[in-house]
């Protein structure tokens, strides 16, 4: 009793031509319809009891097609009575032996369908008419969220609490329709000409939705900020749509169990927007200026600062100036202004007993060694050559 396959993979316009009389999804959905009843698809032929074709039920000798990317369930007050996740034509009849009661073709659907199967099933014998309903088995999209005041979290790169407002969109799968229609879905809605439509402002089921994804944003920003293999940075999660999408789908399972109790799942995520509050933001500057200055490029930017400096005081005080600078400089010239760079140079003694011995002061530097440093610096175009003279006497003590 149930369902008879009379093609698979089968093109709904091909079916039309064979069977006059046909069961099928509406016309004109919308793309984020999740539940609905089927509709004739063509007139009745002498075929069967359903003489009327009233939408939504079918009898003995009913023609269904299931269109790619749709399930067909079947209902008998208010219970599952037989589910077709594959594509293709079907025949119902409440006698033959030879039918079945579900087909779940799909390998993903399969394992969690005949799960809620042996909980859900209809414990009787269907009677000849039944209720036919398709869920739709595609990205469901354009399911909006967003907050109306800051959000926060502690992450873990930045070591701070940080906040900020957020909005965006994600799609939606039903992964498991039948725990789905038996958890989730209002009774009002399991009727003919209803459409469950996840972004219809009228259902309280999909507003209810709505409002877990918000409650879960700051969870899940916090699951990604502080995921290692995520890169721990807040800032490469607007170019990251499933790797935010999962830390979303994670949140949401553990505050209100969207897959296990509901059969749903969030898929992909865009954050059209966010906007981080003023502390954070301030925050983030600094952390970028650190990350700027931080090894070689650093050493770059310091040793390019010391250069201007070197030039500034040669422009305003002359030679004077300029050998202050190089007293303060320790004498060590431009090639020895260096932040430390783990693993390079002396900092690869970092790792050496703290028990060594200090280093000695280093001695007076000698007028040859301090002039060939300011010969250095006039050939660079750092000094000029009248300041030069005028360091060269100072050094000779002429």
């Amino acid at each position: 009793m149930g369902l008879l396959k009379a093609a698979l993979d089968a093109i709904g316009g091909t079916f039309a031509d064979q069977w006059l009389d046909f069961h099928t999804v509406p016309a004109n959905l919308p793309a984020t319809a999740a539940l609905f009843a089927a509709v004739p698809g063509g007139r009745n032929a002498g075929w069967g009891s359903n003489t009327q074709g009233s939408e939504g039920v079918i009898s003995n000798g009913s023609k269904i097609i299931v269109p790619e990317g749709y399930g067909l369930l079947l209902m008998q007050d208010g219970a599952i009575t037989g589910f077709a996740a594959e594509a293709g034509g079907y025949v119902w009849n409440s006698e033959a032996p030879d039918s079945s009661s579900i087909f779940a073709g799909n390998g993903l659907l399969g394992p969690l369908v005949k799960t809620s199967w042996e909980r859900f099933k209809f414990g009787g014998r269907p009677a000849a008419q039944q209720a036919a309903f398709f869920v739709s088995l595609k990205e469901l999209p354009n399911n909006r969220f967003g907050t109306q005041s800051e959000i926060y979290w502690d992450d873990a790169y930045l070591n701070a609490q940080v906040g900020a407002l957020t909005r965006g969109t994600y799609t939606l799968r039903i992964t498991d329709p039948i725990l789905f229609v038996k958890s989730f879905v209002p009774a009002a809605y399991l009727r003919p000409g209803k459409v469950f439509d996840f972004a219809d402002l009228d259902n309280d089921a999909a507003a209810q939705l709505f409002n877990e994804v918000v409650g879960s944003l700051a969870p899940a920003f916090s699951l990604y900020t502080n995921d290692p293999s995520k890169g721990n940075r807040i800032t490469r999660i607007q170019q990251d749509s499933l790797g935010f999408a999962q830390s979303l789908s994670q949140a949401v399972e553990n505050a209100y169990q969207w897959k296990s109790a509901r059969g749903l799942e969030i898929v992909k995520t865009a954050i059209i927007a966010i906007e981080y509050d003023a502390n954070t933001r301030e925050l983030l500057k600094t952390v970028q200026r650190a990350d700027a200055l931080a090894g070689a490029r650093g050493n770059s930017n310091l040793q390019a600062s010391v250069a201007a400096g070197f030039q500034a005081a040669g422009e305003n005080t002359g030679a004077a100036g300029l050998v202050g600078l190089g007293m303060a400089a320790g004498g060590v010239g431009l090639a020895g202004l260096q932040q430390p760079v783990p693993g390079v140079g002396a900092n690869a003694q970092a790792a050496a007993p703290a028990a060594a011995a200090a280093p000695a002061a280093p001695a007076a530097e000698d007028p040859m060694a301090r002039l060939t440093k300011f010969k250095a610096m006039l050939d660079a175009g750092l000094i000029t050559q009248a300041d030069y003279d005028a360091a060269k006497a100072k050094a000779l003590g002429l």
